[in-house]
C-alpha cells in the first residue's frame, strides 16, 4: 500500500494552522479566549529581551491584535489559568496540563542536582531546607530576598548565588511555584499554596506511561505530521526512545499512519500523521494575505530545522553572535505573508521618543518586493506601534535590502 504524501504547500498551511497563524488574525484576547489559544499552541515561551516587545506578548499579538501584556497577566496571576515551567525553555502552560508536569518534576530533580554541581553551583543543596523555610514562614520571594549574607555573581545563568539556586532547583522540581514576575524577576512560593490542593490530590498524578502518551499525543495535534524526534522534543519531556517506541505502537494499531512531507527543496521527510490527515489538510483554506511580524521565539518557528525544510526559510538569532560576525541583526524578526516567510526585519522600539525605528529589511531571495508588500508592511508596523503604545514609524534611508 502506498505510503500517503502531502505536497509542501499544503503541508505548510497545515503546520500553519495548527499554529493559529492559517486564518485571519483577529477575535477577543481575554480570559477564556485567550486560554483556549494558549491551549491550542500549546505553551507560549517567555523571553526577557524588549527590543519591540517581549517575546510572549509578539507570540499573542500577531494572531489577535487586540491582545495587550495585561491580558496573559491577569490570566496568568489573577485566575491561575496558567503555570509556568519549563519545555524546552521557560514558558506559561495551561493549568489543565499540570498533573503532566510530575514527569517533568521527577526527571529535572534528578538531572539538575547531579548537573549543576558542575556548573560553578555548589553549596545550592545545603541551602534547600533553609529557602523552603523561609517561604513556608513569610511568604513568596524574588531571588533578591534570598540569600543576602552570600556572595553574589554576575547574575548571569552561570553564576547563582547557592540560595538562588536553590530557588531554581526547587522550581524546576515542583516544590515551588512561580506566583508571577515583578517586572520579568519570577516571584516563588510554595507549591500547594499556588496551585490548589484539589487539583494535587483529587486523582492520583499520572503514571509514567500516560505521561509519555499525552505529550505524544498533544505534540502531534499541534505540529500536525511529526518524526518520534519532533514529538520528544515539542515539550522536551520524554525521551527519543520513549517517543520512538509511541510511534512503533500507535503505528501498530493504526492510531497514526506514515506519511511523506516535501519540503520547500523538493526532497521528502518520513513523518507520522492522524489517519484523516490525507482527507482534512486540504481543505484548509489559503491564510491571510496580512504580513505578519513574528518573534524570534514564536512556537510557529521554534525548531529552526524544520522550518528551513518547510519554508525554506534559514533563520537563527544573533543576540549571542558578535556584533561584527551578524549577517542581519542584534534581534530580527520574521515576516509571514499568507503561507510563505517572505523577509527579516530588524526594528527597534524607541519609547522615550515613541518611534519604531526600521533599520533593514532583507526580503526573501524569492520574494519581489513590490509597493503593495511595501503598503502591506506599513499597515502591519502601524499596528505595532498601537500595540507598544508608539506614534509612528520611521525607516532609515537605505531600509531595503534586495537581494543582487
Amino acid at each position: 500500500m502506498a505510503i500517503a504524501q502531502l505536497d509542501n504547500r499544503t503541508a505548510r498551511r497545515l503546520f500553519l494552522d495548527r499554529h493559529a497563524l492559517a486564518e485571519q488574525p483577529t477575535g477577543p484576547s481575554k480570559g477564556g479566549d485567550l486560554g483556549a489559544l494558549i491551549h491550542r499552541l500549546g505553551f507560549v515561551q517567555l523571553d526577557s529581551i524588549n527590543t519591540v516587545a517581549r517575546a510572549h506578548d509578539m507570540i499573542l499579538f500577531s494572531r489577535r491584535p487586540s491582545y495587550r501584556p495585561k491580558n496573559l497577566k491577569g490570566l496568568y496571576e489573577k485566575d491561575r489559568g496558567l503555570f509556568e515551567h519549563w519545555t524546552h525553555d521557560a514558558a506559561v502552560i495551561p493549568m489543565e496540563f499540570y498533573p503532566h508536569w510530575k514527569l517533568r518534576f521527577q526527571r529535572d530533580s534528578a538531572r539538575l542536582k547531579s548537573q549543576w554541581k558542575t556548573w560553578r553551583r555548589d553549596g545550592f543543596e545545603e541551602q534547600l531546607d533553609t529557602v523552603l523555610r523561609q517561604i513556608r514562614d513569610h511568604g513568596s520571594v524574588c531571588s533578591s530576598d534570598v540569600g543576602k549574607d552570600e556572595k553574589k555573581g554576575s547574575g548571569g545563568w552561570w553564576d547563582w548565588h547557592p540560595s538562588k539556586t536553590a530557588l531554581e532547583y526547587l522550581w524546576r522540581s515542583g516544590a515551588l511555584s512561580v506566583t508571577g514576575r515583578d517586572g520579568f524577576q519570577k516571584r516563588y512560593d510554595l507549591t500547594e499554596r499556588v496551585i490548589e490542593n484539589s487539583m494535587q490530590t483529587a486523582n492520583p498524578a499520572p503514571s509514567k506511561d500516560e505521561t509519555i502518551d499525552w505529550c505524544c499525543n498533544a505534540a502531534l495535534d499541534r505540529l500536525g505530521f511529526a518524526t518520534s524526534g519532533e514529538l520528544a522534543a515539542f515539550w522536551a519531556t520524554v525521551t527519543s526512545a520513549e517517543a520512538k517506541n509511541w510511534c512503533t505502537q500507535n503505528l501498530a494499531t493504526g492510531n497514526i499512519i506514515p506519511v511523506e512531507i516535501i519540503g520547500a527543496d523538493g526532497t521528502m521527510r518520513a513523518c507520522i500523521a492522524r489517519p484523516d490527515i490525507i482527507e482534512q489538510a486540504p481543505q484548509i483554506a489559503p491564510p491571510p494575505g496580512r504580513i505578519r511580524v513574528l518573534s524570534p521565539f514564536d512556537p510557529a518557528l521554534r525548531d529552526r530545522a524544520r522550518t528551513q525544510r518547510l519554508f525554506g526559510f534559514h533563520y537563527r538569532i544573533e543576540v549571542f553572535v558578535p556584533a561584527p560576525k551578524r549577517k542581519y541583526g542584534y534581534y530580527v524578526f520574521p515576516l509571514i505573508e499568507a503561507d510563505r516567510l517572505i523577509g527579516r526585519i530588524d526594528m527597534k522600539a524607541h519609547r522615550d521618543i515613541g518611534i519604531l525605528k526600521v533599520a533593514a529589511l532583507w526580503p526573501e531571495p524569492k520574494t519581489r518586493w513590490s509597493a503593495a508588500r511595501t503598503s502591506r508592511l506599513e499597515s502591519e508596523l502601524s499596528r505595532v506601534c498601537r500595540f507598544c503604545g508608539l506614534d509612528k514609524v520611521e525607516f532609515a534611508n537605505d531600509w531595503l535590502k534586495l537581494p543582487a
